[in-house]
């Protein structure tokens, strides 16, 4: 990875895990899953989600169950390998870097099809580059988390993230050939361009069904005909429908895709209870779910199922919003959180083997991780006398947290919020709990409005950064964290500036200490989340990046 690599020990440490969990899967109890197969291709698939997709655009995605689904129906210029952080090509055969690192230059497969039957070639390419830079509206360039961190502006909004955004221009020199000329060079890249958000999508299809429509009413959006309905990428499946009332997204084989799949059909069924999954498995209504209970994995082994734990790539945080309470302004008051939050603890009852304590917002396999950062272990009566000193004896916070879905970094949104309220309880914070549903509620509230003090959020890596860790958490003003630290938001555009390689990772590391004595936010773990599905489903590969392409499952 050009912009940024594991050292030798973590990159070798990483490929091996993956190689582990690179086993063949299978997925179909013994009723409804056996029905249709044949001869080890073809078939159905259905995989328990554990929510609802927001939409079916990508570029105005963020969130991982929409992206399960997507990464499925597009693909993206470069990709990652298969269990691994590693890039690929994808859409792209081959990729380089000119002109200091402003200039990439795309050489493309030739004669690949959306799946309307609309060429993919560099006018394609450069379509969708030039839609998401030209984006119209608050509304939708609110909508574009990803674009908004890695190009960092809009061409209606130069002003964005503190001066020129990154991006300038595309030009399609040959049906093959994709040029992307940028203001400046960004560290994220080429890594950045395996980001789901980035998918290459049918420009005639956008055209034709409004793609580019995204309103606003309140704390509610709406988004086009074709996010909904109708998108069209090259990938293995093709989209069919969206029952919203049974919780069902079906998606056919793509016989035109340069990855065809070998099933017939791929059905992500919506079961929001983690234990409502378990049970669906071994009833064979379902061939596999994400995120099973850590407390499950043994019994689910004894039953014949796959259990297949990812390396971690990811961390659970407790948010701070110093806009909310002002109290949350004084850092000792953060760091007061920090000391009296029995983390240990939590990680040891709550999460999967293999999971740790966090130090920092960067996993260990990332360069870029120190471990020479200010630590916070736990100290209650440290945590009480930070809180007297402040002033905030008597602090009360409003604590939202998630309901109706289970996340790589969250198994169980009630129980992590139980044991740190209990937590804080007890060096005299006063708890006021705000329950949201994940999609249509808590996300919007928590990063768009601002509403709440404390708050349960997480990340899983999309690519092999740190600047996809503390950049996208903390490079500029955000309403999840309401603060504004100028100098951070420096050392992080520096960082993400940085020439690849030891250069790159000193700089994270010295901005990831930065980050642990300003404390926006405590790290809380860096769990190892798992993937499980039964006996007869074949060629399933688990991602580090909970990257998983269903093209290569068969069901026996």
């Amino acid at each position: 990875m050009q912009q940024l690599r594991l050292t030798r020990t973590r990159r070798v440490a990483l490929i091996g895990l993956a190689g582990a969990l690179a086993v063949s899967l299978s997925a179909c109890a013994e009723s409804k899953r056996d029905e249709g197969a044949g001869g080890g291709s073809g078939g159905t698939m259905i995989f328990g989600a554990a929510g609802n997709p927001k939409l079916f655009d990508p570029a105005f995605n963020d969130e991982g169950e929409t992206f399960r689904i997507t990464r499925q129906i597009f693909d993206t210029l470069i990709q990652n390998k298969p269990g691994t952080a590693d890039l690929e090509p994808s859409l792209a055969d081959k990729w380089e870097s000119s002109n200091e690192g402003k200039t990439w230059t795309f050489t493309l497969k030739s004669g690949v099809k959306f799946s309307d039957g609309t060429p993919m070639d560099a006018t394609a390419v450069c379509f969708n580059f030039d839609r998401w830079y030209n984006m119209a509206g608050a509304a939708a360039q609110s909508q574009m988390i990803y674009y908004g961190d890695v190009f960092e502006g809009f061409a209606k909004n130069e002003g964005d993230a503190g001066g020129q955004p990154v991006y300038k221009s595309c030009e399609a020199k040959d049906p093959t050939t994709a040029v992307l000329n940028l203001n400046k060079a960004k560290g994220a890249f080429p890594a950045a361009f395996t980001l789901p958000s980035f998918a290459i999508q049918s420009p005639a299809a956008i055209k034709q069904y409004n793609g580019n429509t995204v309103t606003q009413s309140g704390d509610s959006f709406t988004y086009s005909e074709y996010a909904n309905k109708h998108p069209v990428g090259t990938g293995p499946f093709k989209f069919e429908s969206w029952d919203q009332a049974k919780g069902e997204i079906t998606l056919v084989k793509n016989d035109t895709s340069p990855t065809p799949a070998k099933l017939d059909k791929l059905i992500f069924k919506v079961i929001p209870d983690e234990n409502a999954r378990k049970q669906a498995l071994k009833a064979g209504d379902i061939n596999g779910y994400d995120y099973p209970n850590p407390a499950d994995y043994g019994l689910l082994r004894n039953d014949g199922e796959q259990v297949l734990i990812r390396p971690s790539f990811n961390v659970l945080y407790l948010g701070i919003n110093q806009s909310g309470n002002p109290k949350l302004k004084d850092p000792n008051v953060r760091k007061a959180l920090a000391y009296g939050i029995n983390r240990e603890q939590f990680v040891k009852s709550k999460l999967a083997e293999g999971s740790e304590v966090a130090t920092e917002f960067v996993p260990k396999v990332i360069s870029g991780y120190t471990d020479d950062v200010t630590k916070y272990p736990y100290d209650p009566e440290k945590a009480k006398q930070l809180l007297k000193a402040a002033g905030a004896e008597n602090l009360t916070l409003k604590f939202y947290y998630p309901t109706e879905v289970s996340r790589p970094y969250m198994p169980n949104p009630a129980d992590t919020f139980t044991a740190i309220s209990e937590d804080l309880k007890k060096i005299g914070v006063t708890i006021e709990p705000h329950a949201e549903p994940w999609n249509g509620g808590y996300k919007d509230d928590v990063q768009k409005f601002g509403k709440q003090d404390l708050h349960l959020l997480g990340w899983t890596g999309d690519y092999n950064d740190a600047g996809n860790f503390v950049g996208t958490f903390f490079g500029r003003e955000k309403k999840e964290f309401g603060f504004n630290n100028p100098e951070l938001f420096s050392a992080l555009a520096a960082a993400d500036a940085s020439p690849a390689g030891d250069a790159h990772a000193k700089a994270y590391q010295e901005v990831n200490k930065q980050i642990m004595d300003f404390l926006p936010a405590v790290p809380i773990a860096y769990p190892t989340p798992a993937i499980v599905v039964g006996p007869k489903v074949k060629g399933l590969v688990a991602s580090p990046l909970t990257d998983e392409r269903f093209n290569t499952v068969t069901v026996n």
